[in-house]
């Protein structure tokens, strides 16, 4: 694999030069942006609650991931990019089938793991499907799915999560949409679509992270649980 070789996936790239998407490369500030108030939050709660901090963590490495691939637009920048991504809906999956459903670890981790094949199924099942009219999304679409099912689930049962999962449900759809249309209405809007998925996306991450700070179980001492 050549990983230094020039990707040019969304509308606003019109050449290999370093700024060559800089709207796309400075809204990544958004998911910085999520980090800092997750962070205040976090602090705000004491700072003992180990998973909001690596929750902040993973937010801040989305954000660089995500401007490195909008700016050197590499195969390796590619990977920098998506990489944080999933560790965030896997970390924030595990979370919620622990302080959501109150699994014991080893059950939300079991699940979590289960996750990851149906995953790649459903997005080999849909890309096989639709071609590329998604424009790439389709993997983002277990994850979406995962936010409806734990939210009206954990909604029904009256839990605190339940309501905010499924407010972030709607802000994900509607990011993804945006995400999906950038290329099909690049001769619309030459700037393309895909920064409104990164500000969008900045208010999701943030707010992820402020529904577990609210609603997760309060810790009186340092714990990932």
């Amino acid at each position: 694999m050549d990983w230094t070789r020039q990707l040019n996936n969304y509308c606003e790239r019109l050449g290999p030069e370093l700024w060559a998407e800089p709207v796309n490369a400075v809204t990544n500030l958004a998911f910085i942006v999520a980090a800092v108030v997750g962070w205040r939050a976090f602090a705000r709660r004491g700072g003992d609650d180990l998973a909001i901090a690596w929750l902040v963590v993973v937010v801040t490495a989305v954000g660089i991931g995500s401007f490195l691939f909008h700016t050197v637009a590499t195969v390796w920048a590619a990977f920098a990019d998506v990489l944080p991504i999933t560790i965030f809906i896997l970390s924030y999956l595990a979370l919620v089938l622990r302080r959501g459903f109150r699994l014991p670890w080893w059950a939300a981790l079991a699940l979590t793991v289960v996750f990851l094949p149906v995953s790649s199924a459903v997005e080999a099942g849909v890309g096989a499907a639709v071609g590329d009219a998604l424009g790439g999304s389709e993997g983002y679409l277990p994850a979406l799915a995962a936010l409806v099912v734990c939210g009206a689930w954990l909604a029904r049962r009256g839990d605190g999560l339940g309501r905010p999962l499924l407010a972030a449900a709607g802000i994900f759809a509607v990011s993804l949409t945006f995400r999906t249309l950038d290329m099909p209405l690049c001769p619309l809007i030459p700037l393309g679509t895909h920064f409104l998925w990164h500000l969008l996306n900045g208010v999701l991450l943030g707010w992820l992270i402020l529904t577990l700070v609210r609603h997760g179980q309060p810790r009186a001492t340092p714990t990932w649980a």
